[in-house]
């Protein structure tokens, strides 16, 4: 980039940190960085223990258990494995889901796909100030709701949901609650217990880490159930199957 230029869309993508694009090179420049961490070799072990060393500190971050961290291609596929591996799982005759007219069109786009499947979706107005109308939010409730998909922080306008408030109201209408968080991540503490959410999906581009590298939480107790969306080796506990890199 020219040094004329002033980059100021981190909201769009962040650049790699130069620490984490030399610990990349490194890595991948290494003697065996190509070993599978599904083999059972000395080397693809010691991939392997790399790989859980970075869940677990991914878990820290966010107040998880490392069980409870899913890697994705980003946060498009963690809100696609979220949507559709929630109201797949289910297997009720017309799945419903509540969503909002300001998400990111990783969450619109697969809610559309779920309606046209034959699922129901409930698309929820924002007041003024863009936060989510709690009153369309409590009557949409009543109507036997499967999941409610909520972003934490707006890509446009950086508008911060109440989801604490959110979530309380979704699980005493008996659904759970999907929270895209990519935009909140490195600009809000997160704490999934604190929050109370089923599932949060997570970017790395978004914080200097290079495009293609996301993560889906996914909670353990009250357990949340997905459907796999991606069929193969069985890879992340059977939840999205593919080589780890």
């Amino acid at each position: 980039m020219s040094a004329d230029w002033a980059y100021f869309d981190y909201a769009a993508t962040a650049p790699c940190e130069p620490q984490v694009a030399a610990q990349l090179a490194a890595d991948l420049s290494a003697p065996w960085a190509f070993a599978n961490t599904g083999a059972t070799y000395q080397p693809a072990l010691e991939n392997r223990r790399r790989l859980e060393d970075a869940r677990a500190q991914l878990a820290a971050a966010i107040g998880a258990d490392a069980r409870e961290i899913v890697y994705t291609s980003g946060a498009t596929e963690a809100d696609n494995l979220a949507l559709k591996g929630a109201l797949g799982y289910h297997g009720v005759k017309r799945p419903h889901l509540i969503t909002v007219q300001t998400e990111h069109k990783a969450v619109l786009d697969p809610a559309g796909a779920l309606a046209k499947a034959g699922a129901k979706v409930s698309v929820l107005p924002v007041s003024r100030d863009g936060l989510l109308d709690l009153a369309a939010l409590d009557a949409a409730l009543h109507d036997a709701p499967t999941l409610v998909s909520v972003m934490a922080v707006n890509n446009e306008t950086g508008v911060i949901q109440p989801i604490a408030d959110i979530a309380a109201r979704v699980h005493r209408a008996g659904a759970r609650l999907h929270v895209d968080a990519a935009q909140a991540l490195g600009k809000l503490a997160i704490d999934v217990r604190a929050w109370d959410a089923d599932m949060l999906s997570l970017s790395g581009h978004k914080i200097g880490a290079p495009v293609g590298i996301g993560a889906l939480y996914v909670r353990r107790l009250p357990k949340m159930r997905l459907q796999a969306q991606q069929h193969g080796g069985g890879q992340e506990r059977g939840r999205r199957s593919g080589t780890s890199p």
